[in-house]
């Protein structure tokens, strides 16, 4: 089963690189392992990928438990033109106590169960057959003699009269099936009658001139090796099976559904068994509620953040079987223990390099490159106040594998990323905007990059307008930051609500929306601390 590895919701360029190298390293150590990314990128992360010639991540929706992941019977099926008596061998093979029904094109169009072959054999019609020459065939594990016909229909007669009695009583017709045992007159009688099929029971031979008459006037003809009796109910048995289909339209599940969302219907219709289908309506077999608990997790590796409601949608229901991370620990939890590394440093790919050095993997030029350009990104060029010597160190050896320059590559990614002609105010907001929990409240910080804050002060109303919308729930505190790296400061846009909760922060005796904050670059040692330390005492 492949591993996904992705880092947090509204990714950047630490997470969707870092993503992609860890995904690099541990393939090259035999894993199979494929980055994803929670959203959609940023222009400054879509510059470096075009820059290093590297592929965007698949978008992963969520990773929750789906239908395809639970064991359920993937031969669980058969054709609608199969024979009761084999639907129901299958079914005892198989365990089952239903069974779906499909077409020559595998798609579904009914279900029985083992309730409605059973009202079947007791209160079905057993004069009439419409089946197969072949169902018949096999049914009575006989020996094919003559066949004129694929398809097989008529009532069912069983010569039991004396040869003299039969022949004056009984008119036999082309819509008749006779079963008989070695009564050659009968045989005679209902070939010149054109009968549909005649099967002869009791491990007989039909005899070459009966066989040769039987061929000039074109009837079916079948050796059983069952006796007249047994024939005849395995005759009966050779009807297609859709013939007692009572549920043409079924419940069924996508294999695409999620394994809540099957558990809420199970419980709600009561039913014990479901076809399982795909976009196509073709049945790929049968799930039985019973087998809802037995599943398959999916295996993930979390990067750049630690925490629930920054992963993916239903990551509680994923295995997180490693964490890479420089965050403070958040509220993830697992149920065993997992490898889990963490450093203070001020990026998630400085600690990945480490891990390609310690594993003797060598680095090329394009992840070199994407590992770099996460470091200057997270670090400002080195200017945050979460930058360490080691990112620093680790960055000067990367820029030689990449053949670039820091500085130069570092203000060509940032003027890249700092655009904001194009977006939405909401999209300038979410495309880092993350979010904290304060006991039974919730703090919104939004962190975007630009050298023209000119763009966003021509929509200010607006962006105070969104953030106000942002805490309209429990959220007691939205803040966006427009951080300028060459000017090493921040621009404060706040909730109207929040502006105590800002000069308390910041130390600040008068603030207004869009002040601009020097040397406040941070987001993990700076805003959110201060911000945490006092809507902690307010609330």
């Amino acid at each position: 089963m492949q591993t996904f590895i992705f880092g947090h919701k509204n990714p950047d360029t630490d997470s969707v690189c870092a993503s992609i190298a860890l995904s690099y390293l541990m393939n090259e150590q035999g894993k199979n392992t494929i980055p994803k990314v929670l959203g959609h990128l940023n222009n400054e992360t879509k510059f470096v990928l075009d820059y290093f010639k590297v592929k965007e991540p698949d978008y992963l929706n969520d990773t929750k438990v789906r239908i395809k992941d639970i064991r359920y019977n993937k031969k669980a099926f058969t054709y609608e033109d199969d024979a009761i008596l084999k639907a129901f061998n299958y079914m005892q093979k198989q365990n089952i106590t239903a069974i779906p029904l499909v077409d020559n094109k595998k798609l579904l169009t009914g279900f029985v169960t083992l309730k409605e072959i059973a009202k079947y054999l007791i209160s079905g019609n057993k004069d009439i057959v419409d089946t197969t020459y072949e169902n018949i065939l096999d049914c009575v594990m006989g020996r094919a003699v003559l066949k004129f016909n694929e398809d097989i229909s008529g009532n069912v007669m069983v010569a039991s009269y004396q040869s003299k009695t039969f022949q004056d009583e009984v008119v036999v017709s082309n819509d008749d099936i006779l079963i008989v045992g070695d009564r050659y007159k009968i045989i005679e009688y209902a070939i010149e009658s054109k009968v549909k099929l005649i099967v002869l029971s009791g491990n007989h031979i039909m005899p070459k001139r009966l066989i040769k008459k039987a061929e000039k006037y074109k009837v079916n003809i079948i050796e059983s090796k069952y006796n007249s009796l047994e024939t005849a109910n395995k005759v009966i048995l050779s009807n297609k099976i859709k013939s007692i289909n009572v549920n043409a339209k079924p419940f069924s599940v996508n294999v695409k559904d999620y394994r809540t969302d099957f558990i809420s219907l199970s419980n709600k219709v009561g039913h014990t068994n479901y076809p399982v289908v795909n976009s196509k309506n073709e049945c790929l077999g049968l799930l039985k509620v019973t087998s809802g608990e037995d599943y398959v997790k999916q295996k993930v590796i979390m990067v750049d953040h630690n925490g629930l409601e920054q992963s993916a949608i239903g990551i509680e229901e994923a295995e997180v079987i490693q964490i890479i991370d420089h965050h403070n620990l958040s509220s993830i939890g697992t149920n065993v223990p997992i490898n889990f590394r963490s450093m203070p440093v001020g990026c998630t790919c400085t600690i990945i390099y480490n891990m390609f050095l310690e594993n003797k993997v060598a680095i090329p030029k394009n992840m070199a490159g994407l590992m770099l350009s996460a470091i200057l990104s997270d670090t400002l060029v080195f200017k945050s106040p979460t930058t360490t010597e080691e990112d620093i160190f680790v960055a000067s050896k990367l820029a030689k594998i990449a053949k670039v320059n820091i500085d130069d590559y570092g203000y060509q990614m940032f003027k890249a990323g700092a655009s904001l002609k194009g977006l939405s105010v909401g999209e300038v907001i979410n495309q880092d905007f993350k979010s904290y929990s304060v006991g039974n409240y919730q703090l919104g910080i939004s962190q975007v990059m630009t050298m023209d804050i000119e763009e966003i002060e021509k929509n200010m109303d607006d962006y105070i307008a969104k953030l106000d919308e942002l805490t309209m729930g429990n959220y007691v505190c939205s803040v966006l930051f427009i951080t300028d790296v060459y000017k090493n400061g921040s621009y404060v846009i706040y909730n109207q609500k929040a502006k105590s909760i800002i000069e308390d922060a910041f130390n600040l005796k008068q603030v207004e929306e869009g002040i601009y904050i020097d040397n406040l670059v941070s987001r993990k040692k700076q805003m959110l601390p201060a911000l945490l330390e006092v809507i902690e005492k307010k609330v």
